[in-house]
């Protein structure tokens, strides 16, 4: 009668992962990581049709003209796009200003290279070329 609880215990497991995001599943073993990439990271950034470039030209000429809306909403696309290329330094500057333009803390910058380096591992597995 024992493997057929163990079965249970099995079926319930496989059922709580299948109920999870890809990226939930690729940092099952990094719940802080996960974290810091939830509510900032793209899933498929091939969709935005703006540049990381063009995005935070935006985002300055929105925080000149005191459009604060304007500059969280294009700081925040500029960061999503440069968590996408890989570039820690960019993901630093962009949420940095988000900072303060929002007033908000955006947990990506405690360990932004472990964030980005897991954010590639998701586009690498899930978005491939």
């Amino acid at each position: 009668m024992l493997p057929i609880f163990g079965r249970k215990k099995e079926k319930k497991e496989n059922a709580e992962a299948a109920k999870m995001t890809p990226l939930e599943q690729l940092s099952i073993d990094d719940k802080e990581t996960y974290e810091e990439l939830r509510p900032v990271m793209f899933l498929n950034p091939r969709k935005i049709e703006t540049s990381m470039k063009q995005a935070a030209d935006n985002a300055k000429k929105s925080e000149k003209e005191k459009d604060l809306v304007g500059a969280r909403m294009w700081y925040q696309i500029a960061g999503g796009l440069a968590i996408y290329e890989g570039n820690v330094k960019k993901v630093i500057e962009y949420f940095e200003s988000l900072q303060r333009v929002t007033g908000q803390e955006f947990l990506i910058l405690k360990n932004p290279e472990k964030a980005v380096a897991k954010a590639q591992e998701y586009y690498q597995k899930y978005l491939p070329a």
